[in-house]
């Protein structure tokens, strides 16, 4: 597949990818508001804490249609981004990219963690089996947050690449620029 095709192609899965995060997020939130109290304590633990494993496992699954192309789609955005005007979009756009970079950085980590947790499991353990399930639980809730800033901002690598390919109406100054937000990071985690 030629390179442009297969970014497209890419892209068309990030589509996907961030449409099925929204869901899960957004069944998430529902189940949530209606089995917490108005302190946001859940009312039955157990069953919320399952709930939340499904969230972050179908979080997870939903990115692994992206996950082996992630980066090059990060490669190639960057490069995009390189031959657009300056300005205030940009420079969000960019702080993105590296918030997304650092994601599939820590999402890597996870997945190679979890695959040597996994390579040394006893032969009982299977999916469906607590031996299984739990350390494949723990990987997907502590992946969350990260997946979590692929549903916020791998956006902007769409935009970018719609950017790259329309003509520009208009130079953007860089007195545009607004400051970058001082919470860095902090933007993906502060959902629930």
């Amino acid at each position: 597949m030629p390179p442009d095709e297969a970014h497209q192609h890419a892209l068309r899965r990030l589509g996907v990818f961030l449409r099925e995060a929204e869901d899960a997020l957004v069944s998430w939130d529902a189940y949530s508001d209606r089995h917490t109290d108005p302190d946001g304590w859940p009312h039955d633990d157990t069953a919320y804490g399952l709930r939340q494993r499904r969230r972050d496992a179908d979080t997870w699954r939903a990115f692994t249609t992206v996950r082996s192309t992630s980066a090059a789609m990060l490669d190639t955005a960057e490069a995009q981004l390189s031959r657009l005007p300056a300005g205030s979009t940009s420079l969000r756009r960019g702080w993105h990219l590296k918030v997304l970079r650092t994601a599939l950085k820590e999402i890597n980590a996870l997945q190679s963690e979890w695959l040597s947790v996994r390579d040394t499991l006893p032969a009982s353990a299977r999916p469906g089996t607590e031996g299984y399930d739990e350390p494949l639980a723990e990987r997907n809730a502590e992946a969350w947050a990260y997946l979590d800033a692929w549903a916020v901002h791998g956006q902007s690598v769409i935009d970018i690449d719609s950017a790259t390919r329309a003509k520009p109406s208009r130079p953007v100054t860089s007195s545009m620029a607004p400051a970058l937000p001082s919470t860095a990071g902090s933007t993906a985690w502060a959902r629930r």
